[in-house]
């Protein structure tokens, strides 16, 4: 009998003790020790066909509207620089960053990059989706697609409206080979009004579209030369040493994520430059919220600006961002998480509990 109540006790001894540091640390950090106890922070594997999909999610209260991030590429999981620039909205919202099939810390060298197509995504995600809605038992949960992830997220708001509470398309995309031509002209164009010889010669030597996974990363590089990719750049030093130092990637993580990024570019090249949306994704039966950069040339924002016209959606807003191109959540972060925060809030009564 002493035993038992040496246990009793011991067990309420314990739960007094982690009761004080978790309130301490939240007095520390500046937050509600009463909040503390209602947040969110887990990371976790979910086992898929032929894969592990990494989903980590966090929030300050696991009770607020659920968001999930679709990264770009496909293949470049920017979790890390999501939470670094964009952190912020956890403050409001439960936030998903969600790392795709063959991307950052779902990427197994042991995979079948023939399993990287738009339909093995659009599945994936629907997994996602409904564990995020049983976590928190939420009906319906938003999507942040950013470039390639915004293809991605409306496709599956056309499929899914009953599970999506409203689409955010970031840097929309609209056409693969669209974009590539827009992307050439603009280089053509700059370089020429420039008298930027080095940059014509970089053009003509990769040739016009449809390009190829290898190419289409030197056209980027080119758009970027002239502010069509980032129009306001962060130091790339700078958000080396504080995703780093934050803890957001590990410097070993850096190689496999860049690594993981081709293998995707190069199994999806082609089902990439074939997509156009304004057949695929004529309508989408959720509300739909475009963020467009109005520098953007990498899948080109007036591109983005004509099919957002044309897109029959029950709820349609168009926000432009002036000072940023292809990257707006790392671009201008403070004035993309208020913007984000004030459209989702506007829709609370489809994404509350």
């Amino acid at each position: 009998m002493k035993g038992r109540l040496r246990v009793a006790n011991f067990v309420i001894w314990l739960g007094l003790a982690l009761g004080v540091v978790v309130a301490a640390g939240a007095i520390f950090l500046g937050v509600n020790p009463r909040q503390a106890f209602r947040a969110i922070a887990s990371s976790e594997m979910l086992r898929t066909d032929g894969a592990d999909l990494y989903l980590l999610t966090r929030g300050t209260r696991r009770d607020a509207p659920v968001i999930l991030w679709l990264h770009g590429g496909p293949g470049g999981a920017e979790g890390p620089l999501f939470r670094l620039f964009n952190g912020a909205l956890e403050t409001d919202f439960v936030v998903a960053y969600w790392d795709q099939r063959g991307a950052g810390r779902s990427y197994s060298a042991d995979a079948d990059p023939a399993r990287l197509t738009v339909a093995q995504h659009l599945e994936d995600l629907d997994l996602v989706v409904d564990h995020l809605r049983a976590k928190f038992g939420a009906d319906k949960i938003a999507l942040i697609g950013h470039s390639w992830g915004s293809a991605l997220g409306l496709l599956y708001a056309r499929r899914h409206p009953e599970k999506v509470a409203a689409f955010v398309g970031v840097g929309q995309f609209v056409s693969g080979i669209e974009g590539q031509r827009a992307q050439y002209s603009f280089v053509d164009t700059e370089a020429r009004r420039m008298g930027d010889r080095t940059a014509l010669t970089e053009l003509a030597a990769i040739g016009p579209p449809p390009y190829s996974a290898s190419n289409g990363l030197r056209a980027q590089d080119l758009v970027d030369r002239f502010g069509g990719y980032f129009h306001s750049r962060p130091s790339f030093l700078m958000t080396i040493l504080r995703g780093i130092c934050g803890g957001y990637i590990a410097p070993w993580e850096i190689w496999k994520f860049i690594h993981a990024n081709n293998v995707s570019l190069q199994a999806m090249n082609d089902e990439i430059s074939q997509l156009d949306l304004r057949l695929s994704a004529p309508s989408v039966d959720a509300p739909v919220i475009f963020m467009l950069g109005r520098h953007d040339r990498h899948v080109d924002s007036r591109i983005a600006a004509a099919y957002f016209e044309q897109l029959q959606a029950p709820r349609k807003a168009l926000i432009w961002f002036e000072g940023a191109a292809h990257n707006i959540p790392f671009e201008q972060p403070e004035l993309f998480n208020l913007r984000v925060t004030q459209a989702l809030h506007g829709l609370e009564t489809r994404i509350g509990r």
